[in-house]
């Protein structure tokens, strides 16, 4: 314990831009134990709060920087890959598109405090291509809330933090044993947690090609569009004929669902998450003929199928609602 504080002493401020930039950027490494670290040393005179809070802004800024190019580059692929380093990888997706649907532009300041919207946030706005300079705005400010919290927390609790670290110099090795061991069973739950629901969302699955010869055949086939709302704002087709259908209305309109007929599902998540939900739900209600596709809908565009325009209705919000007033793909072109 001694040698670490003798090492923020010498380091503090670039230790903390590395910890805070390795954190943003998906590394496994939590960076509000050094900012609060690095604010009790502030507090007892050894650093200034402020350069602080600006190196972890800046530091900050640079990692969400790197996901906000990476999406509006690459669009929607780099969020499952973003949700991959995630805890909760088959909803993270989902959850963002919530947040962002719910809270608008203002999810930016609060989405470096709640666990796997802080990484998918950034690629998410630059989906909707919000402007350079207002994701910078708004998600320096939402750092500054985040990086001024931690270490204004330890800046003003130094004297209660330096006697909790002097028990833990006195406990040695243990503590950090002990901390060790309570962050692997919290790892080891989340990990037994997702392989169980995935093996309750087990199910066969129909590729995008099967799909396309049944189309081409003529096939009663019901197509199913899971995709969260913002999906459409981002990104305005479909497959051909596809029925839209959000999670939550389900229990309102499964009737609208044949029985007599093939079902397929198709969504924007990982593993197909949403979709395999969704069917075992209608297989509760006695739609027993029902498969997810596989890949989802990023894998139906991929195969190069056909694609479908979306109309305001389709996408569940008129332009005048979308959430903080970018320009989507779909108005660009009427525009």
């Amino acid at each position: 314990m001694d040698q670490a504080i003798q090492f923020l002493l010498r380091h503090g401020y670039a230790a903390l831009f590395v910890f805070v930039l390795a954190e943003q950027i998906g590394l496994p490494i939590p960076a509000v134990p050094i900012l609060l670290a690095v604010g009790a040393l502030a507090g007892a005179g050894r650093f200034s709060l402020m350069a602080v809070i600006l190196t972890a802004v800046l530091a900050s800024l640079v990692g969400d920087l790197l996901w906000y190019e990476l999406g509006r580059r690459r669009g929607r692929s780099v969020l499952k890959q973003v949700c991959r380093i995630s805890l909760e990888p088959d909803s993270c997706v989902r959850r963002a598109e919530e947040a962002l649907s719910r809270h608008g532009v203002r999810l930016l300041l609060f989405a470096k405090f709640v666990p796997g919207l802080s990484m998918a946030t950034p690629p998410l706005v630059a989906t909707f291509r919000m402007s350079l300079r207002r994701f910078v705005v708004w998600d320096s400010l939402g750092a500054v809330l985040w990086a001024g919290a931690f270490s204004g927390a330890g800046y003003l609790f130094h004297a209660q933090l330096e006697r909790i670290g002097a028990v833990a110099l006195r406990l040695g090795a243990g503590s950090i044993a002990l901390l060790a061991t309570a962050l692997g069973f919290y790892v080891a739950r989340k990990y037994v947690e997702r392989r169980r629901m995935l093996r309750q969302l087990l199910m066969a699955r129909i590729t995008p090609e099967e799909l396309m010869r049944k189309l081409e055949a003529g096939e009663d086939v019901v197509v199913a569009d899971l995709r969260h709302p913002l999906d459409f704002e981002a990104d305005a087709v479909k497959v051909p004929g596809a029925l839209r259908l959000l999670p939550e209305e389900l229990d309102r309109r499964h009737p609208e669902i044949p029985r007599d007929r093939d079902v397929v599902l198709y969504c924007s998540c990982p593993n197909e998450a949403t979709s395999a939900r969704v069917a075992l739900e209608l297989r509760r209600h006695g739609v027993t003929r029902v498969r997810p596709l596989t890949g989802g809908f990023e894998a139906w565009r991929a195969g190069g199928f056909p694609l479908e325009s979306t109309t305001p209705t389709d996408a569940g919000r008129t332009s005048r609602e979308r959430p903080f007033g970018v320009t989507t793909p779909s108005s660009q072109r009427e525009g």
